[in-house]
């Protein structure tokens, strides 16, 4: 498939001009240019708009347009001399391309078909209409190699030693550096061994030495508060992105338990779709 080096080299050498007037919207299947008595449309150009990144978006009207419809022409020019000069290959490649691309159709408008405001709210209410917002924890540690090293910190730290200093000095984790500070987490987001020390402590409380596939932990728990109730625009992405994987599996499950479907494969051995190759031309 041809780069868009065209298009790239209209970005580089391209200066910012002065938008046309607007005129009425030409349609979808208007003439724009024909190539060896070939038309192209504007709906060639929109289409092929629609596929480029992002950052070609970015540029003005006129270098846009003008970068599309010169790609085109220059596809359409070296695409029309390969007429009747297929290989056998290359015809199952196009094949497949198309099957694959009208395939992604069927599956993408059933995905976007999926994700209405009201899927997106039942499915909201469904995971966290009931939930209750739980805790959320400030605590610090410091993390070490060995259980005798914590039990010593953890001496030191009953003797009246600074946790924050002795953070800095001795911890190994990269909290150390910040007086062993994690800032603040809610349940879940540890490793089990460490949340649920934390949950047995009181605000200002060291724990005993606590071991993790870490190492060894003495941690100090600062603060506990309530966690913010979940919101919808909190979670939207997900929920939408699970609304469309389940309409994605729904549709190929159905779609293909309704087509007919006749396997004939028995008998080939599978290592031929690691060494069966074409004829070279």
């Amino acid at each position: 498939m041809l780069k868009s080096v065209h298009l790239a080299a209209v970005v580089a050498l391209s200066l910012a001009m002065p938008g046309l007037a607007r005129a009425e919207q030409p349609a979808l299947d208007t003439v724009v240019a024909t190539v060896n008595g070939k038309p192209i449309t504007l709906g060639h150009m929109i289409a092929m708009r629609d596929a480029l990144p992002p950052q070609y978006l970015q540029l003005d009207d006129e270098t846009l347009f003008n970068g599309i419809l010169d790609q085109i022409i220059q596809q359409e020019a070296i695409a029309s001399t390969v007429d009747g000069k297929l290989t056998r290959q290359d015809e199952l490649m196009l094949e497949n391309q198309r099957r694959g691309y009208l395939a992604s159709i069927v599956i993408d408008r059933a995905a976007r078909a999926a994700v209405t405001e009201e899927a997106v709210q039942k499915l909201f209410d469904e995971r966290y209409g009931s939930q209750e917002p739980g805790k959320e924890y400030h605590a610090a540690h410091i993390l070490v190699k060995t259980e005798d090293e914590a039990k010593a910190i953890k001496a030191e730290l009953d003797k009246g030693a600074d946790f924050a200093t002795l953070a800095q000095e001795k911890s190994i984790g990269p909290s150390g550096p910040n007086g062993g500070d994690l800032g603040w987490f809610g349940a879940g987001m540890m490793v089990k061994p460490f949340e649920d020390a934390v949950m047995a402590l009181e605000p200002g409380q060291v724990s005993d030495p606590v071991q993790t596939q870490f190492g060894w932990h003495v941690i100090k728990l600062e603060e506990v508060r309530d966690a913010k109730p979940v919101t919808l625009d909190d979670v939207r992405p997900e929920l939408e992105k699970e609304l469309e994987q389940q309409a994605v599996e729904k549709a190929l499950d159905e779609l293909t338990a309704g087509a007919t479907i006749e396997k004939s494969a028995d008998g080939i051995d599978p290592a031929v779709i690691r060494n069966a190759e074409f004829p070279k031309d």
